[in-house]
């Protein structure tokens, strides 16, 4: 194994010293996880090429969800605001502080992807009817 020296922030360090701590395992062994939990997770990308502003993140849940690339944003986000609140891509652009060009690419991803981002819609609503 190949030694390196990591230059944290003083409370990203003490953060990350508790998080070892409380799994029970070294300083050490809590970075070389986060580090092969990045790699995997970089290796893993489901990122459709076409939409090169787009990427996904894993949700709360685990599962995989698609974003606007840079910002936490929610292409599902964006899609209701077109769908149900009739927003304009400008609107949208301006509500979210995003360009109306970014608006149109995550618009476009959903025409390619309606299905997955529409599941993913019903499932939201299906847990806020319960949660009523």
């Amino acid at each position: 194994m190949t030694s390196h020296t990591l230059n944290l922030p003083v409370q990203l360090q003490q953060e990350a010293e508790k998080l070892a701590t409380l799994q029970g395992i070294s300083f050490d062994q809590f970075i070389l996880w986060a580090v092969a939990e990045k790699v995997a997770t970089l290796n893993q990308r489901n990122d459709d090429r076409t939409f090169p502003e787009i990427t996904y993140v894993r949700g709360a849940s685990g599962e995989l969800i698609p974003v606007l690339r840079g910002t936490r944003l929610r292409v599902q986000t964006v899609v209701i605001a077109a769908q149900k609140w009739a927003l304009s891509p400008k609107e949208i652009a301006t509500e979210y502080d995003i360009s109306e060009a970014q608006v149109n690419e995550v618009l476009a991803f959903y025409a390619a992807h309606s299905q997955e981002i529409d599941a993913s819609i019903a499932a939201e609503q299906i847990i806020e009817a319960a949660n009523v």
